[in-house]
């Protein structure tokens, strides 16, 4: 598996990845799935010193998964803080993909100067808070029901990773 930077060419990919679970799960309050010009812009808001990546299965080109960067508030002052999100495609889970990309993506946040990264992890996902608690994450507190989707209310878990 190969690691490297999203370009505007893995849309599509990502889209397909991201799309299946804003339809059939709880791990994304998006409602709407994206449309292909919405996932390129997506991709473009992070080519600055935010980042996305890919997860590239080595043989034949696929995205296995992704995983990126976003800012945690608009206000000045947080502007060393932001938040992770990580997706893997299901035909690829349970293969090491979402812990490769989480570690790539902190080692890409440290590199570009972040002090800390965040991680709201909906619906007490259990396999995506282990993933996190693997590579250093600390549950700081839990928001209760603030999120509705498919009749259901959802709390959020939040935890945190110091980078420096």
């Amino acid at each position: 598996m190969l690691l490297r930077n999203a370009t505007v060419a893995d849309a599509e990919a990502i889209r397909t990845i991201y799309n299946h679970e804003v339809e059939t799960s709880l791990v994304t309050f998006d409602l709407v799935p994206r449309s292909l010009p919405e996932q390129q812009d997506w991709i473009r808001e992070r080519e600055g010193a935010l980042g996305a990546i890919v997860a590239e299965r080595e043989e034949d080109g696929a995205i296995l998964g992704f995983a990126s960067l976003s800012p945690y508030r608009s206000r000045p002052a947080y502007n060393t803080t932001v938040e992770n999100s990580i997706y893997v495609s299901e035909s690829a889970r349970g293969l090491g993909v979402g812990r490769t990309l989480l570690e790539g993506l902190l080692t890409m946040a440290k590199a570009r100067g972040f002090h800390t990264v965040l991680a709201h992890i909906a619906g007490a996902h259990e396999a995506s808070i282990a993933l996190h608690h693997a590579v250093g994450f600390e549950i700081v507190g839990v928001q209760k029901e603030v999120g509705r989707k498919f009749g259901k209310w959802l709390d959020v878990t939040v935890m945190q990773h110091m980078l420096g």
